[in-house]
């Protein structure tokens, strides 16, 4: 891959997007490249996944310049492209993580976005300054933020396009935690270490169910919940897992069968 570096170690896939002079700006060519590691990783799989940058930023945003001379047939197709590989990341059956060490901006935020959790490093920066250019977010910025942070910070910084630094972001929500720069991937490794070791057949299934529940009703999603509840029964990871808590003992590793 040309723009990304894929590694797997153990159970853990980890994508670090290394189009550095650009400041890992998406352009049509990365946005293919994560589709695939993304496939990569589930076909390999992984139980978790960690999303980084390499150099200063995580993403400083999608390519201003690919961008600027494109008709609006070519935009929406930009953006049909965009919004598919974040949705497809959105929907992995493996939880992921946005190690933000840098900038997260424009198309950078709405990556982290779509990811289950984001931890920032210290000197992480993210915004939506999309209306600075002329164009509304692309990527479903203007969809998740909402749902992340709530739509009364969100229509500030979506309308304002304005920066939040890493402490303002664990503030409203947007990052469950802030890392020393040197600690960041460590960081992501150890919680990615820790769903790894938990059930996969279990972790898959929670997260489905949150996937397909949280915008449902309420009892549309306590059905769903009910579905991939029983969906855990009669696997080898269930009987380990429930036959060790029974008999006092620490379970074997999980064998995702």
């Amino acid at each position: 891959m040309a723009f990304l570096d894929y590694r797997l170690a153990g159970h853990v896939a980890t994508i670090t997007i290394t189009r550095e002079q650009a400041l890992n700006a998406l352009s049509t060519e990365v946005l293919t490249e994560l589709s695939a590691a993304f496939d990569r990783a589930t076909a390999e799989r992984a139980r978790c996944l960690v999303i980084t940058g390499a150099g200063r930023a995580f993403v400083a945003g999608a390519d201003v310049a690919a961008m600027a001379p494109m008709s609006r047939a070519e935009a929406r197709a930009f953006s049909e492209l965009g919004n598919g590989v974040f949705r497809k990341l959105e929907v992995l059956p493996i939880p992921s993580i946005a190690a933000v060490n840098g900038f997260a901006l424009g198309g950078g935020c709405e990556l982290a976005l779509a990811c289950d959790i984001r931890l920032a490093s210290e000197n992480a920066v993210f915004a939506q300054p999309e209306v600075g250019l002329g164009i509304t977010p692309g990527f479903g910025g203007s969809q998740r933020l909402p749902r992340v942070v709530g739509q009364g910070i969100a229509r500030e910084l979506l309308y304002t396009g304005a920066r939040v630094d890493a402490t303002r972001a664990l503030a409203i929500g947007l990052v469950n935690a802030v890392h020393p720069a040197d600690d960041l991937l460590a960081a992501a490794a150890e919680l990615a270490g820790r769903i790894a070791a938990q059930g996969p057949i279990a972790v898959r299934a929670t997260k489905t169910a949150i996937t397909l529940g949280i915008h449902a009703d309420l009892d549309t999603a306590i059905a769903i919940e009910a579905g991939q509840f029983a969906s855990c029964f009669e696997t080898a990871d269930q009987r380990e897992g429930m036959g060790a808590f029974v008999e006092k003992r620490r379970p074997a590793p999980f064998e995702d069968r």
